[in-house]
């Protein structure tokens, strides 16, 4: 184990011991789709999503540290829900910027657990640049949805989970947007067996993690990208995330799907599965069903079930 592993996974288990009274322990589930199938079920998790397991690592350290004013952070649902929450269960207050035509029911979500959300006006190209001028107008601690180590820490406890259950995995796999879970996910699985291949999936549509494990540098789309999952539109992954994926060379791959073979693993997941998985969730099961991972005993991290329902329900009268 480097040193980097020793000091992140360290990290990792004092997240998971520090979020532990407020998070589930979601199940590891078999499926009947593969015997060599462990599937992570963060939809299980509080809000939905396995966003609140950084988002109390990032509160619950930031009150450590010294108690803030406030927080704010910038999501286009689910990691709002978690900051919302996590705000909340402290007692501060949470300042939420949300693009303009995020899923309406996850804007609905955050509100109803307290937050202030501003959203006229906010859009996927100015949202940053809307976010530092909030910052300079009021005392609120940022808590980034992925390029933050507090994030990064305590999504890492989900794998801690998987792997406490089905500790022979070859394989695991995650949903990559910003970078946040798959950084997590990379550095336990490191120290509990670097033999483990991490692979990171996203939408052919919003390759920038695939562009970035091929340059050998983080590179940037130049525009927000059209795809079903939308919790994964982002532009660039973080530069921490970049230092722990490829840097130090804890991803083993990046793979991508198409929009049909996520609308096939929502059909899968809702149908056979029994799992009410947004699309953005089912990324791992797209490419293990396209057959674009590794062989091996895999591991999947569904990782949320807030889904637009009238999307669902095209895609599932879409046969």
């Amino acid at each position: 184990m480097t040193g980097f592993v020793a000091e992140h996974a360290a990290e990792v288990d004092a997240a998971a011991a520090r979020i532990r009274p407020y998070v589930r322990r979601t199940p590891t589930l078999t499926t009947d789709l593969d015997a060599r199938l462990r599937l992570k079920a963060e939809c299980f998790q509080v809000t939905g999503s396995f966003k609140p397991r950084g988002a109390f690592n990032a509160v619950l350290s930031l009150m450590q540290r010294g108690r803030p004013e406030g927080v704010v952070a910038v999501s286009s649902g689910n990691h709002a829900q978690a900051v919302a929450l996590a705000a909340r269960t402290v007692g501060i207050h949470a300042l939420i910027l949300i693009p303009e035509d995020a899923n309406p029911a996850k804007v609905a979500a955050t509100r109803a657990l307290g937050a202030e959300v501003i959203q006229k006006g906010i859009t996927f190209a100015n949202r940053e640049q809307r976010l530092r001028e909030v910052m300079s107008e009021r005392e609120l601690a940022l808590v980034h949805p992925f390029d933050d180590w507090d994030v990064i820490h305590g999504q890492g406890s989900a794998v801690i989970e998987l792997l406490a259950d089905a500790p022979d995995l070859e394989v695991v796999a995650t949903p990559v947007g910003g970078g946040g879970l798959l950084s997590g996910t990379a550095i336990a699985a490191a120290r509990h067996n670097p033999s483990i291949k991490v692979i990171g999936v996203e939408p052919a549509q919003a390759d920038d993690a695939y562009r970035s494990w091929k340059e050998g540098s983080i590179q940037t789309l130049s525009a927000a990208p059209t795809t079903l999952a939308d919790g994964v539109r982002t532009t660039a992954i973080g530069k921490r995330n970049f230092e722990v994926m490829f840097t130090n060379r804890l991803v083993s791959e990046i793979v991508t799907v198409t929009e049909e073979e996520i609308a096939s693993a929502v059909r899968t997941a809702w149908t056979r599965l029994r799992l009410a998985l947004e699309p953005t969730g089912v990324l791992p099961l797209a490419a293990f069903i396209a057959g674009k991972l590794p062989a091996g005993k895999t591991g999947l991290v569904l990782s949320g079930g807030n889904a637009n329902l009238e999307t669902v329900a095209k895609l599932l009268a879409t046969q």
